[in-house]
């Protein structure tokens, strides 16, 4: 790809999670400002001029609502659906496949819906240094180690310390070479990219871009969602 050519890229919005901490409510269908979370973080891909096409990651329970949900809608760009797997990284990786070739894919959390257009560019412009950028955000509170008697057993340095969003982005090649060397449980896709000796380069994601993984986090959304349209 020449430096002149526009990227083609592919955005995988993985939602296959099991909601386990929702009280039985999957929550990429809760209501966030009356539109289900699944919708309000789709929107922003849509948006996106850069991206090109989208796949959506869902698991077994969840797939036919979420695939009604989604081919419901008049996108203005190719949205498909496909199944996960029991990890982050097996449904990562089926969407990769479902999405094929491109030159940089755009990983999304299908929790997070404050997502934006300017947070997915700015990762785009960051994986050019590396071939991997992650959102992040400076650590704000002390954190410590601690052993499995909950004594803690190292205060860590804070100024070195992000806690690290999505969108991440990388090179499809590096991301896809990653996952066929991967042999180990990991939390997020850039885990895979360092353990395959790779650089990624962390970008100011936004303290405002949380992840729903309680019924609190939905009450903190609609205030948050508010306070953005205000």
């Amino acid at each position: 790809m020449a430096d002149t050519e526009q990227p083609e890229v592919g955005a995988i919005i993985v939602a296959a999670g099991k909601s386990q901490r929702m009280s039985g409510t999957d929550k990429i269908f809760a209501p966030l400002a009356g539109q289900p979370v699944l919708l309000r973080v789709l929107q922003p891909f849509i948006d996106c001029d850069s991206v090109d096409r989208v796949v959506v990651v869902l698991n077994n329970n969840n797939y036919d609502e979420g695939k009604d949900l989604i081919v419901g809608q008049n996108w203005e760009k190719e949205v498909a659906v496909c199944i996960g797997g029991k990890r982050r990284q097996d449904s990562v990786l089926a969407g990769l496949k479902l999405l094929g070739d491109c030159d940089l894919v755009v990983i999304q959390d299908g929790a997070r819906p404050f997502v934006t257009v300017g947070l997915i560019e700015d990762g785009l412009a960051a994986a050019k240094e590396t071939g991997a950028a992650v959102a992040a955000v400076p650590a704000t509170d002390t954190i410590k180690s601690a052993d499995k008697a909950m004594i803690a057993r190292q205060t860590l340095q804070r100024d070195n310390l992000w806690l690290c969003q999505t969108p991440q982005v990388f090179e499809y090649d590096l991301l896809l070479k990653a996952y066929s060397k991967a042999n180990t449980d990991v939390t997020d896709d850039a885990q895979i990219v360092e353990l395959a000796g790779g650089k990624v380069k962390l970008y100011m994601g936004s303290y405002d871009n949380i992840k729903i993984t309680a019924p609190v986090d939905l009450a903190v959304a609609e205030t948050l969602w508010k306070r953005r349209k205000a």
